[in-house]
């Protein structure tokens, strides 16, 4: 199984901390993000390689980061893998990211998709489980608690088995307060759909719209993330998870 780390944004919203640093890299309790994510991920085990995709400015920080977690902390292999972008106005998106990952690195294996500023309070071995299970496409889903806040994300609707059965990106007139998170799985054999939504020119950005093309094609399971999940969108969700995680 390989995991693709999405890190490839310019996090503007974060400047000056990520003037110099991608936010991935910054620290949240005297650790890296990124280092959460890949220890909470550990659980699921068969994970034989990381490839984090990042930008043209940020590439040699990952590779450096990279080679000192490895030395130091897991001996799992990583690829950095450089989209070539160096700002916002030539970013390939999220989607053309894990596309050029597959692409460029021949990737024919299943695939977990997370983003590298995802904090999560508990660790993912209950995922891993389930996907085995279902060997097809999942979405993660956190319960935001609030119809307003749902609007910056998407709303989704699930049958009795956890099935996707409804999807909208930005929504609205949000019916739930469940969101799709950037946390995916994606078995070899969706790798094919993932090339098809990208040749058939659909939008690249915004991990949430590939999943939404998906599921009326091909059956898209869902899997409720527990404890706490934090998207670090702004100083003051990068300050709270500080103050939250500090005490785990």
């Amino acid at each position: 199984m390989k995991v693709i780390i999405l890190a490839a944004g310019y996090a503007t919203r974060l400047y000056p901390l990520t003037l110099t640093q991608p936010k991935p890299l910054l620290p949240v309790a005297g650790k890296p993000m990124v280092e959460y994510v890949l220890d909470n991920l550990a659980p699921i085990g068969g994970i034989d390689r990381v490839y984090v995709v990042t930008n043209a400015k940020f590439a040699g920080h990952f590779q450096k980061w990279s080679d000192h977690y490895r030395a130091t902390k897991s001996k799992l292999a990583f690829t950095i893998v450089n989209d070539g972008s160096t700002d916002d106005t030539n970013k390939l998106g999220a989607i053309g990211d894990i596309h050029h990952v597959v692409e460029k690195e021949k990737v024919d294996d299943d695939i977990i998709i997370v983003a590298g500023d995802n904090l999560f309070s508990e660790k993912l071995g209950d995922f891993g489980k389930f996907i085995r299970e279902k060997n097809a496409p999942v979405l993660a889903l956190y319960d935001v608690g609030n119809l307003e806040e749902i609007k910056k994300y998407n709303s989704i609707s699930v049958d009795a088995q956890g099935k996707i059965t409804f999807f909208e990106e930005k929504p609205k007139n949000p019916q739930s307060t469940l969101t799709g998170i950037a946390l995916y799985f994606y078995p070899r054999s969706t790798i094919a759909l993932i090339k098809q939504y990208m040749a058939e020119g659909n939008n690249p950005d915004q991990p949430g719209r590939l999943v939404q093309w998906l599921y009326p094609r091909t059956p898209v399971y869902t899997w409720r993330v527990p404890g706490l999940w934090f998207d670090i969108g702004s100083k003051e969700t990068l300050e709270e998870a500080n103050k939250i995680f500090a005490k785990v």
